[in-house]
C-alpha cells in the first residue's frame, strides 16, 4: 500500500492507497470524445477500443512532490478531478495524468505507468460538491521557457458524471472500494499539445467559491540512446 497526507477542510487525513486508476476517454459529448481522439492520433496514438475505458497503474506513482523526475522530453500532464474512496469516505481532489507522449505511440498503459502522478494534498467531501458537480471548473498552466499559457479549461459538465464513472469501471452502481484513487479524465488542449518546465492545476468550486490547487516543475532526465 502507498501512504498519503492529505488535508480537509484544514484538518489532516493520512490514506493508505492500494489501487490506481486512470479513466480515459470520459467526455460526455461524442464529438468533443472524437475530437480528443484525434488529437492523439495526430501524434501517433492508437484509438481506444472502448470508451471510456480504465488503466490500472501502481499506486506507488502518486506524488504530491512540487517537482517530479520524467525521462526525456516527451512528457506532459493532464489536469484531472481526482475521486478518493478512502476509509471514512468518498473525496475529491486535483491531480495530473503526467503521461509520456512518445512512448504513447507505443502503448497508453505503459505510457502512464513510466511517469509519477502528481496531485494535491487538499481534498473536499465528494458529498459537498456532488450535487453541483458540472459546475466545477478545470484549468491548468504550461511554462515553457519562461513562457506561462493558459493550457487547459472547461467545466466537468464536458466529461461523466463521478457516479456514472464510477458504475462504468465497477460494472454496477455502487462507490469505489476503500483505497482507490480514480482519475476521472481530461479536456481537450488549448493550443499545442505538450509539456514545459511547470504545469499549474485547479479545480474549482464557483458555487462554494474556493479552489484546490496544485504546482509542479517535470525535471527531465538526459537519456543515454
Amino acid at each position: 500500500m502507498h501512504r498519503l497526507d492529505f488535508e480537509v477542510a484544514g484538518a489532516p487525513l493520512s490514506a493508505r492507497i492500494d489501487t490506481l486508476i486512470i479513466a480515459g476517454w470520459t467526455g460526455r459529448d461524442l464529438a468533443g470524445v472524437e475530437e480528443h481522439i484525434a488529437e492523439l492520433a495526430a501524434v501517433g496514438v492508437r484509438r481506444p477500443a472502448t470508451v471510456p475505458c480504465f488503466y490500472r497503474l501502481g499506486a506507488n506513482l502518486l506524488t504530491q512532490s512540487p517537482a517530479i523526475e520524467v525521462a526525456g522530453r516527451h512528457s506532459s500532464g493532464e489536469v484531472e478531478a481526482v475521486l478518493l474512496s478512502l476509509a471514512n469516505g468518498l473525496y475529491v481532489g486535483v491531480g495530473s495524468d503526467h503521461t509520456d507522449r512518445k512512448v504513447e505511440i507505443y502503448g497508453v498503459t505503459v505510457s502512464k505507468q513510466m511517469c509519477p502522478k502528481p496531485l494535491g494534498r487538499e481534498l473536499w467531501a465528494f458529498r459537498d460538491v456532488e450535487h453541483h458537480w458540472d459546475d466545477l471548473v478545470l484549468r491548468s498552466w504550461v511554462t515553457r521557457q519562461g513562457t506561462r499559457e493558459l493550457y487547459q479549461e472547461g467545466p466537468l459538465g464536458k466529461m461523466l458524471k463521478a457516479h456514472d464513472l464510477m458504475a462504468r469501471y465497477l460494472g454496477r452502481p455502487g462507490v469505489l472500494p476503500a483505497g482507490t484513487v480514480m482519475y476521472c479524465g481530461t479536456l481537450t488542449v488549448i493550443g499545442t499539445l505538450g509539456g514545459g518546465e511547470n504545469f499549474e492545476i485547479e479545480l474549482e468550486d464557483p458555487i462554494l467559491k474556493r479552489t484546490l490547487r496544485h504546482t509542479y516543475i517535470a525535471r527531465c532526465l538526459e537519456m543515454a540512446d
